[in-house]
């Protein structure tokens, strides 16, 4: 099991896992979570997204992330719910540390929905400090920040 780029072939897994990921949240928010309507065309073109893939080209979870100008951008984490309480979301994120430690960026950054309270204490649980709250296109958002140390070579190196 690896993490890759998004392929234009993943494209109906991707829609499939972010409905599945995130469904659960629509009656909760009385509307469906912004990952929900994402344009996966316009990120994968971009290079934004990377899946977590099982084999044979399935793939059972997906992050969309980017560098901003001081830290690296979170924009969705979504795993299939049968793949849930693995630690897949947990790698993704490692995985996104390393993309910043790569581009030299010393933090990431993310939000949530504050009614998605699993996410409000599981954040804060993998090193994330809350920096935040505000209302954005009619969505309550939760914002995260975590520190990540860059590693420099040292001497020799």
């Amino acid at each position: 099991m690896s993490i890759r780029s998004t392929r234009a072939s993943d494209l109906a897994q991707l829609r499939r896992c972010a409905e599945a990921a995130y469904g659960k949240y629509v009656q909760r928010m009385d509307r469906a979570p912004a990952p929900m309507g994402a344009d996966f065309e316009a990120q994968i073109e971009a290079g934004k997204l990377y899946v977590r893939e099982t084999g044979a080209g399935s793939i059972d979870g997906f992050i969309c992330l980017y560098a901003r100008a001081d830290h690296l951008h979170v924009e969705s984490v979504a795993v299939f719910p049968e793949r849930a309480g693995r630690g897949i979301g947990g790698k993704l994120l490692a995985f996104a540390e390393e993309a910043a430690r790569r581009r030299g960026l010393s933090a990431i950054e993310l939000y949530t929905n504050e009614k998605m309270t699993e996410n409000l204490t599981l954040y804060p649980h993998l090193g994330y400090t809350e920096t935040g709250r505000s209302e954005e296109s009619g969505h309550r958002r939760v914002f995260y920040r975590k520190e990540i140390e860059i590693r420099r070579p040292g001497p020799g190196e």
